[in-house]
């Protein structure tokens, strides 16, 4: 049901459907999925080496640094950071599956190539997750200063650290980073949507399976799209997590060393130097359980709604059908 099929669908998929199950599909992925963000974040931020064997900074593992962030900061410091979080999961959700079922459709219609076909799906998959990113990349600037702050905290609230960034560092700060998440998004999102598209062709059962049985399908189609994808790409999500907290050192100093970054390549280069290779991927194992996590729920949830929404519409036309035939 991700992407347009016009053999297979019997009504269009309006723009408005597609955001508002895309947006609800990220609302309730966000919300289950926030703690293994807060902890990629806290990982990626962190000079020192992430290591229990050679332990160097202040987080050393997964489960030491749950430990740690639970006595120190509470419980509700695994969803810091949530309502811009928030706000950004909806807004992404709402702009990618919009645009992505804009592109399906239009190159089914204008272009030789099966809209439902991996390559297709990876062009627009990508495309779709661009234009998501410029529109919400404030908010996700936002989310990742909120999650990679300590106490006291800096940011009262999401107001007080608008207009405290807006008066420090400029507008312009609000896309710290943007190139590294152009750069990763593509693929990413590419991969996620190339692999979902595979995954499930290859899980197809030739017997009708039912409700439950695919919505498990999609769960784990998503999930292995979410690891592969993220793998792949994970050395730009951490650039562009080190690039927006640029200018918030200050908050940063009593988790260990912090670091200036005059842009991209430098950034780049300073983390070869001083944390070699695997510095690129600080952070990396609660990424995948984030990823796999929130690509299965997000494709899960998304055609849960969409479901959803065509059973009420073919409800509603069924009713108004059998009042038609009665009124004759």
């Amino acid at each position: 049901m991700v992407g347009y099929d016009g053999g297979a669908q019997s009504a269009v998929l309006s723009p408005y459907e597609a955001a508002l199950a895309g947006s609800a599909a990220g609302m309730v992925t966000r919300a289950l999925c926030s703690p293994f963000d807060v902890l990629k974040i806290r990982f990626q931020l962190q000079i020192e080496r992430v290591s229990s064997t050679m332990p160097e900074g202040k987080y050393k593992g997964l489960f030491q640094a749950t430990r740690c962030i639970h006595s120190e900061e509470g419980l509700s410091a695994f969803w810091k950071g949530h309502i811009p979080a928030q706000l950004l999961s909806i807004c992404f959700g709402a702009v990618q599956f919009t645009s992505f079922e804009f592109l399906t459709e239009l190159a089914h219609k204008s272009t030789p190539y099966d809209s439902r076909t991996p390559g297709v799906h990876f062009i627009c998959g990508g495309l779709a997750a661009c234009s998501a990113t410029v529109a919400c990349q404030p908010l996700d600037t936002l989310r990742t200063r909120f999650a990679a702050q300590g106490e006291p905290k800096v940011y009262k609230n999401m107001r007080h650290a608008i207009s405290t960034m807006v008066h420090s560092e400029g507008v312009l700060t609000f896309y710290r980073g943007l190139t590294p998440t152009l750069i990763a998004v593509f693929p990413y999102a590419g991969f996620q949507f190339f692999f979902y598209n595979v995954f499930k062709k290859f899980l197809a059962s030739p017997s009708k399976a039912g409700s439950s049985g695919e919505n498990m399908r999609n769960l784990i189609c998503g999930s292995g799209a979410g690891i592969i994808s993220k793998t792949v790409t994970y050395p730009f999500d951490l650039f562009k997590k080190r690039l927006q907290v640029g200018g918030f050192e200050a908050a940063r100093v009593h988790f260990g060393q912090v670091r200036s970054y005059r842009g991209l390549i430098d950034c780049a280069v300073q983390i070869a130097k001083e944390e070699g290779v695997r510095g690129f991927f600080k952070g990396l194992w609660p990424s995948l359980v984030k990823a796999a996590l929130s690509t299965g729920f997000t494709f899960f949830w998304y055609e849960f709604f969409l479901s959803t929404i065509q059973n009420f519409k073919h409800g509603q036309k069924t009713n108004d059908f059998g009042k038609n035939t009665v009124g004759r």
